[in-house]
């Protein structure tokens, strides 16, 4: 009768309210409110990045764009020291960050999940090592075990490709640094957005506005049972969330049914409160 809800996730959209452009056709209390959020956000950068070269610090941070909007998981806290490196124009620690945070993503997939994959072939290959450096194997390996979204799978060898240019010795990266760090950073963006996002992803319900419930089938899929469902709270369809100061608790005292309902079911319940 019940199921898991996402609650715990992380975004930072700062940067696209200071990329949005306030339009003469708005009304005034919008512009008005617009514009004090521009001039807040501004105060706080200049706080957290300090006053030398703030001109040019917050250009960079505006065109870093937000940040991926995803659940807990590999990569949040590491993500926010790429956007550091290169707010303050430091490129090429942002760039091999970027390409470091990809593998890492991909060891941590591998070791957090490998033992519910004993029975296939590919365990042979993986079940020993503690690090792994060769993408192409790594890869095909969490492909293999559907892991990995067909999407995150081209954005992987892509950013392997870049990772290689990059990190192995070649003279053009001194003039490229920030382009390349910037398409670094953009695909790994794409990277979690796609894989520990939350939207159209294959466990999850869809066409329940506003909220992200995980399918009953894929409570028990690998990825989504050890990376997904920690990040959820067990909801029965009368729940609701209550703010208390920090963030959302949930109030959920209702006795249910004991019988199980189909996804299909839970969101006409959902719908039918």
């Amino acid at each position: 009768m019940k199921r898991y809800r996402v609650l715990h996730m992380s975004f930072d959209t700062r940067a696209t309210i200071l990329n949005t452009q306030i339009e003469e056709n708005w009304e005034e209390d919008t512009a008005s409110l617009w514009k004090e959020n521009k001039k807040t956000i501004t105060q706080g950068l200049f706080h957290e990045y300090g006053g030398i070269n703030f001109e040019a610090k917050l250009a960079y941070f505006k065109e870093f764009g937000p940040m991926p909007f995803s659940i807990i998981a590999y990569h949040n806290n590491f993500f926010k020291n790429i956007r550091d490196s290169y707010v303050i124009g430091s490129f090429y620690p942002a760039l091999t960050a970027a390409c470091s945070l990809g593998e890492r993503i991909l060891n941590q997939l591998i070791l957090s999940l490998r033992e519910d994959f004993k029975a296939t072939p590919q365990y042979k290959d993986v079940y020993s090592k503690k690090s792994f450096d060769n993408w192409d194997k790594v890869i095909a390996t969490l492909e293999s075990w559907n892991v990995l979204l067909a999407e995150v799978v081209t954005l992987f060898f892509e950013l392997k490709d870049l990772r290689n240019f990059s990190i192995h010795f070649n003279p053009e990266t001194d003039r490229l640094d920030k382009e390349l760090a910037l398409k670094a950073i953009t695909l790994l963006k794409e990277i979690i957005s796609l894989q520990f996002g939350i939207g159209n992803q294959p466990w999850f319900i869809h066409s329940i506005p506003g909220v992200i419930y995980v399918k009953k089938e894929a409570e028990e899929w690998p990825f989504v049972k050890k990376v997904i469902i920690p990040n959820c709270v067990l909801v029965g369809y009368l729940h609701k969330l209550e703010h208390d100061g920090s963030w959302f608790k949930v109030v959920d005292d209702h006795e249910y049914d004991d019988r199980e309902v189909t996804d299909d079911e839970f969101k006409e319940l959902l719908a039918s409160r």
